[in-house]
């Protein structure tokens, strides 16, 4: 599952860096995704819902019960 994850992050980073942003994978503990965001999505205003609606429900299409936690500095 972990591969699958990381290649479905790497599909996701794409857009991310369209707006000048990215992501990057801390660790994965279980069906727990740390992720923390970087460049202009670091500090936008809609982080969580990047995470949250973008990220983790595209994540949810590998297993419906994944979750992703934002790691900050």
């Amino acid at each position: 599952m972990e591969e699958q994850i990381k290649a479905k992050l790497e599909e996701l980073r794409g857009g991310l860096q369209a707006d000048g942003g990215d992501l990057e994978l801390v660790k994965i503990d279980g069906k727990v995704v740390y992720l923390k965001l970087v460049g202009h999505c670091g500090s936008c205003p809609f982080a969580m819902m990047t995470l949250k609606q973008g990220i983790e429900a595209s994540l949810r299409s590998l297993d419906p019960e994944i979750t992703v936690e934002r790691v900050m500095d």
